[in-house]
C-alpha cells in the first residue's frame, strides 16, 4: 500500500530529493509521511499527519535518505506510527510496507532485551531486531537475519548512519532500484525514480539489495551473491503531471478516447498470440480485484456473446478457495492496474504449484505480476495516479473485446468498433454532455443512497458505477443486476430514492424500462443512461449503441457523475479516505 524511497549517492540534498520522489508516490498511500537523513553518525526524522502535496521538511543536507507515505495499517493515524522509525541510538532508520504477522511474539522478545518502543506499528519491531543483532554482526547481517525471522508478505528499505548504507529486502511488495553513475535510488514504484534515470532493476522475491558506494545484491535465504539485471525504461514523466486538470481522475477521465484508440490500433498480435494460448487451455480463469474483477465479469458476457465460449470469473481473494481444480492445463488470466495487488498475487503463486500458466494484463512494466506471469500484456493506460481507477478499467475492457473476437477471427471487426467507441467517449466529454452530468450530480449530491442496475453485459458495468460513486463521494451505492431488484433491494427504495439504469439498445431493453418502472412507482428517481429517452427516465444521458463495446461507453458517464458528486461535496477525489492505490496486504 504505503509509498517508499530512498537515495544515496555523490548529491547533498538528500532530503529534498526523497521529499519529490515521495510526492509522486503519495497515490499508495496519504495517511503522513517522513523522511530520515544521515547527520554525522546518527539519522534526524522529520515526520508528519496528512497529505505530502505541499510539505517542506528543514532537515539538514545529507548524502543518504529514506522516505515514506502511510496507508495505515497497525495503529492509528499519528506522528509517532508514521514512518521512518528508528532504532534506540537514532543510527538505523527503517520504512516498510506490508505486514509482520509475528510481530506481537517479536516485540516481547525485544522488550524483555530492553528496547523501548515508540509506536503501535508491527514496523518498528523490525528496526529493533536489526538493532539487536547489530549487537554481535555486521549490518548486511543483521538485515538479513531479521527478515529472515519475519511471518508475511514485506518488503523494507534500511538506512544505517554509520556505514553510509542503505540496504533492501523483499518477499512480497515491490521494489525498484534506479543507479545514476554513483547515485542510486530505490522506491516501491518505478514513478518515483524515473525523474533521476531510465536504468531500473526489479528486485525479486528473496533478495536483498546493499546500495552505498557500489550496489551488491545476494539471496536473503543463503547470503549467495547475485547479478543485478538492470534494464532501460522509456517512459514519458509528462504522464505523471496533473496539467491543466483540476484532479488527476479528471485528466485520466479525458485520457480515454487515446487509451482506446492507442489499444485498438497497437494490440491485435499480442492479442491474436493470447488467443492461441486460450485455445490451447483446459479451463481458462478471470481473476482480479475490485475495478479489475468488474473488468473479469464483462470478460464472461464478451466471451460468451462474441466468442461463444465460457470462461470462468472469481474475485481474486476468494481464487485460493476454488484452486482445488486447477491442474497444468489450466489457464489463470489476471488483470491488476498496478501488478500488486496482493489479493491476486497470493492464489497466483498457489496456482504456480499446482502447474497452472499464468497470464497478466497490467498496466505497470516489471510489477510483481507482470514478473510472475508466463506471459504478460501491458494495458498501455499510460500513468494512473488517482486511487479511483478510469482509463485502466477501460483498456481493460478493450483488450478483452479485442481478444474475444480474435478467438472468432474477428479482430478487424473488434478494431473498428473500438474506434468509433473512442469517438463516443470523446462526444461523452463534450462540454454539453458534461454540462448535462453535472446537473444530475447537483440533484444527487446529498442522497444517502444510490442504486445502480443492469442487465448482461451491463450488469458489470453497474457494479463499476456504484464503486466508483462511493469511492470518490462517499455516497452508499449498492450495483445490483435488474433481475434481482425484487429480491431484496425493492424494499429500500422510498420517496426520492435514486436509481440509475443501464438501457442500452440490446436485448435487455424493454426489461431494463420494467425495472424503471417499478422503481419509480415507489417514489424512486430514474436517471436513464441509455441509447434513447424513455418518459420514465427523470434525467437522461445518452450513450449511443456502440455494439458489444457498450460496455465501455457506458462506464464514462458513471465515472463523470462520481467525479462531479465527489468535487460538490468537498471530497478529494485523487485520494479517498482509507484507500489506497496499490492494495499489497491483505
Amino acid at each position: 500500500m504505503c509509498g517508499i524511497f530512498g537515495y544515496v549517492g555523490k548529491q547533498n540534498n538528500a532530503a529534498q530529493i526523497v521529499l519529490e520522489g515521495l510526492r509522486l508516490l503519495e497515490y499508495r498511500g496519504y495517511d503522513s509521511w517522513g523522511i530520515a537523513v544521515k547527520s554525522g553518525k546518527k539519522l534526524m526524522v522529520n515526520k508528519q499527519v496528512g497529505k505530502i502535496e505541499s510539505a517542506k521538511t528543514t532537515l539538514s543536507a545529507s548524502f543518504l535518505g529514506i522516505g515514506h507515505t502511510r496507508w495505515a495499517t497497525h495503529g492509528g493515524v499519528t506522528e509517532n506510527n508514521a514512518h521512518p522509525h528508528l532504532d534506540c541510538k537514532q543510527e538505523i532508520a527503517l520504512v516498510h510496507n506490508g505486514i509482520v504477522e509475528n510481530f506481537v511474539a517479536l516485540k516481547e522478545e525485544l522488550i524483555i532485551r530492553g528496547h523501548s518502543f515508540n509506536s503501535e506499528t508491527d514496523t518498528e519491531v523490525i528496526v529493533h531486531l536489526i538493532e539487536e543483532y547489530l549487537k554481535k554482526e555486521g549490518f548486511a547481517s543483521s538485515v538479513r537475519d531479521s527478515f529472515n525471522r519475519l511471518k508475511g508478505l514485506n518488503a523494507i528499505v534500511v538506512a544505517y548512519a554509520v556505514s553510509r548504507q542503505i540496504i533492501a529486502c523483499k518477499t512480497g511488495s515491490s521494489l525498484v532500484v534506479g543507479q545514476k553513475n554513483s547515485d542510486f535510488y530505490i522506491a516501491s514504484d518505478a514513478l518515483g525514480i524515473t525523474d533521476h534515470t531510465k536504468k531500473l532493476f526489479f528486485l525479486k522475491d528473496g533478495e536483498m539489495v546493499i546500495l552505498g558506494e557500489k550496489l551488491q545484491l545476494i539471496s536473503i535465504a543463503n547470503g549467495k551473491k547475485l547479478k543485478a539485471n538492470f534494464e532501460t525504461i522509456h517512459w514519458k514523466q509528462e504522464d505523471s503531471k496533473i496539467g491543466n486538470f483540476n484532479h488527476f481522475m479528471e485528466k485520466e477521465i479525458y485520457e480515454q478516447p487515446r487509451v482506446v484508440r492507442t489499444i485498438a490500433r497497437t494490440a491485435d498480435q499480442d492479442i491474436i498470440s493470447l488467443s492461441r494460448t486460450i485455445k490451447r487451455a483446459r479451463g481458462t480463469f478471470f481473476i482480479g480485484a475490485g475495478t479489475a474483477f468488474h473488468a473479469c465479469l464483462a470478460g464472461t458476457y464478451l466471451f460468451s456473446g462474441i466468442a461463444k465460449i465460457h470462461v470462468n470469473t472469481a474475485v481474486a481473494s476468494e481464487f485460493n478457495y476454488l484452486e482445488d481444480f486447477l491442474t497444468k492445463e489450466s489457464l489463470i488470466i489476471a488483470l491488476s492496474q498496478s501488478g500488486e495487488t496482493i489479493d491476486v498475487l497470493e492464489p497466483l503463486n498457489r496456482a504456480k504449484g499446482k502447474g497452472s500458466r499464468i497470464v497478466a494484463l497490467t498496466n505497470v512494466l516489471g510489477s510483481s505480476l507482470y514478473r510472475l506471469a508466463d506471459h504478460s500484456l501491458i494495458l498501455g493506460a499510460g500513468v494512473e495516479k488517482a486511487v479511483a481507477s478510469t482509463k485502466a478499467y477501460t483498456a481493460k475492457l478493450a483488450l478483452l473485446l479485442m481478444l474475444a473476437h480474435a478467438m472468432n477471427g474477428e479482430i478487424k471487426k473488434a478494431k473498428k468498433n473500438l474506434l468509433e467507441t473512442s469517438k463516443e467517449i470523446q462526444r461523452l466529454l463534450s462540454a454539453p454532455s458534461r454540462k448535462n452530468i453535472r446537473k444530475i450530480a447537483l440533484v444527487l449530491k446529498s442522497s444517502e443512497h444510490i442504486y445502480t442496475i443492469g442487465r448482461g453485459v451491463s450488469y458489470p458495468t453497474a457494479l463499476e458505477a456504484a464503486l466508483k460513486i462511493k469511492e470518490v463521494s462517499y455516497i452508499h451505492t449498492e450495483g445490483l443486476a435488474g433481475g434481482e431488484l425484487k429480491h431484496g433491494t425493492l424494499a429500500l427504495v422510498e420517496k426520492g430514492t435514486p436509481c440509475i439504469v443501464f438501457a442500452p439498445n440490446d436485448d435487455t431493453y424493454e426489461a431494463m424500462i420494467s425495472n424503471a418502472i417499478e422503481i419509480k412507482s415507489r417514489g424512486g428517481v430514474i436517471i436513464g443512461i441509455s441509447t434513447k429517452k424513455s418518459s420514465v427516465f427523470d434525467y437522461f444521458i445518452e450513450v449511443r449503441d456502440m455494439g458489444w463495446a457498450r460496455i465501455i461507453a457506458q462506464i464514462i458517464p458513471a465515472q463523470l457523475l462520481a467525479y462531479y458528486l465527489a468535487v460538490e461535496r468537498g471530497c478529494d477525489p485523487d485520494k479517498p479516505r482509507n484507500l489506497a492505490k496499490s492494495v499489497t496486504v491483505k
